[in-house]
């Protein structure tokens, strides 16, 4: 299992990222983006401090571990530069907040994020066909995500990316333990958008394409 989208204290996730990583690691995961929420008051304090133990980590557990961040409601017209921002300070793996069905997220971010050529548009919602074309063109990642609230925009994702020809990736969000992948949340998650398992390989498959 791989999850690029995840949560620790350094935003508003529940646990420390070793115990977070050491939890990837005992239910099976094979990697992990950290990718904490961050804006331009906090991209440079936290990806500094993610980056500084994940080599460790990934050493002492054995899985992959990756230093990202959540670019979250920033206003669409800084997104670029706030990603570019990201990627200058080191993270491996950009995600932008998308404009998901359950939060005021500012109009415009899914747009926005696609054009900045962030790595994965989170949870994009109800995002437009013109966008999903666009980020099939940017080679950006669309999420189907685990999450709670978020995952209603899932089956309208999966429907327009498959059609469309738009990559997708499957990542929980995680704030907390209980957020983490397994089976069941994988088989669940995957009925209720409407994809069929035997595509969970070419997610994955995705994924490892944005590790390398």
């Amino acid at each position: 299992m791989i999850d690029l989208h995840t949560h620790t204290l350094f935003s508003d996730g529940a646990l420390l990222p070793s115990e977070l990583v050491c939890r990837t690691k005992a239910a099976g995961y094979e990697a992990i983006a950290i990718t904490d929420h961050c804006d331009f008051s906090n991209l440079d304090f936290v990806i500094k401090r993610i980056k500084r133990i994940t080599k460790i980590l990934s050493s002492e557990y054995g899985i992959k571990v990756i230093a990202g961040t959540e670019i979250t409601y920033v206003p669409p017209v800084y997104i670029s530069k706030a990603v570019s921002l990201a990627r200058k300070l080191g993270a491996g793996i950009v995600v932008v907040h998308g404009e998901s069905p359950v939060e005021p997220v500012p109009i415009g971010t899914n747009k926005a994020g696609i054009l900045a050529g962030c790595d994965i548009l989170a949870h994009p919602g109800f995002i437009t066909e013109e966008d999903v074309i666009l980020a099939a063109k940017k080679n950006v990642y669309l999420e189907i995500t685990t999450r709670r609230g978020h995952k209603k925009g899932n089956l309208h994702v999966a429907s327009l990316s498959l059609r469309l020809g738009a990559s997708m990736v499957l990542n929980t969000d995680t704030h907390e333990p209980e957020d983490l992948l397994d089976l069941k949340k994988i088989n669940d998650t995957l009925k209720s958008a409407g994809i069929s398992k035997d595509y969970l390989k070419t997610m994955t498959d995705n994924s490892r394409r944005l590790l390398r």
